[in-house]
């Protein structure tokens, strides 16, 4: 199990050790740090699912909040607290190595809660339960009904539940938002070249918010025709050279 140490963003402002055998944080999770929503009073912090750190991790440059990061994986756990250490962010980012299931009896109540989840359902092919990235992108141990629920009683009246996800559950996602009082706000589809379909979607709602007034984004496309990629995306990963 090769344990690496990458740099998570340019300018080397922070970096996150992987191990290269296992399931390793990609673009979404940089997506979604850069969505969710942060405003002065955003003071307490979320990250479910939160395997190595990475939306944690991001979210320090953001703002100054405190931020718990819930992990059930042990090995991925490990590995975030090792890349905490690593960038001095102890006093900020707080790993809990659980199940997200029951968490808010544990931990109070949070103004923003983020969450990359396993995107897939269990079908009936055979997956491995104890493999550890069957557990990333399936929903061996929480389903998306389980993280919304938990979502909903962590977050504070007004506070805000921020997700990435595939578009081929866009309306279970938003039926599962209603049921559990959190009102869709922002809206974003992702591509990964113009003139492709959508592959990934942001998606952001208030808890007990007002109904209706939801807003969807401008597209965001990963890459240019050049296979490279764009001016957005490059800014999202704080890369020189970009206005």
């Amino acid at each position: 199990m090769p344990i690496v140490c990458n740099e998570l963003l340019g300018r080397e402002l922070i970096k996150i050790y992987q191990d290269t055998d296992y399931f390793n944080f990609s673009l979404d999770s940089m997506l979604l740090a850069s969505f969710a929503s942060i405003g002065y009073k955003t003071k307490r912090i979320c990250d479910l699912c939160s395997g190595n750190a990475p939306i944690p991790l991001y979210l320090t440059l953001r703002c100054d909040a405190k931020i718990v990061g819930v992990e059930v994986q042990k090995h991925s756990y490990d590995l975030a607290v090792k890349s905490i250490l690593e960038n001095n962010l102890n006093d900020r980012i707080e790993m809990i190595n659980d199940n997200l299931i029951g968490i808010n009896q544990k931990i109070g109540s949070f103004d923003l809660v983020t969450v990359n989840p396993p995107y897939f359902k269990l079908g009936n092919h055979n997956i491995n339960p104890l493999d550890s990235k069957a557990i990333a992108r399936h929903e061996i141990l929480a389903t998306l009904d389980d993280i919304v629920k938990e979502a909903s009683l962590l977050l504070k009246q007004k506070g805000k539940l921020a997700m990435v996800h595939r578009p081929d559950r866009l309306v279970e996602i938003l039926e599962t938002f209603k049921k559990y009082k959190i009102e869709p706000k922002r809206l974003q589809f992702i591509y990964p070249k113009r003139n492709k379909e959508c592959n990934q979607i942001l998606i952001e709602g208030v808890k007990d918010g007002q109904m209706g007034n939801l807003r969807i984004l401008p597209p965001l496309y990963v890459y240019n025709d050049d296979n490279k990629w764009t001016k957005e995306v490059l800014k999202i990963y704080n890369y020189e050279g970009v206005d």
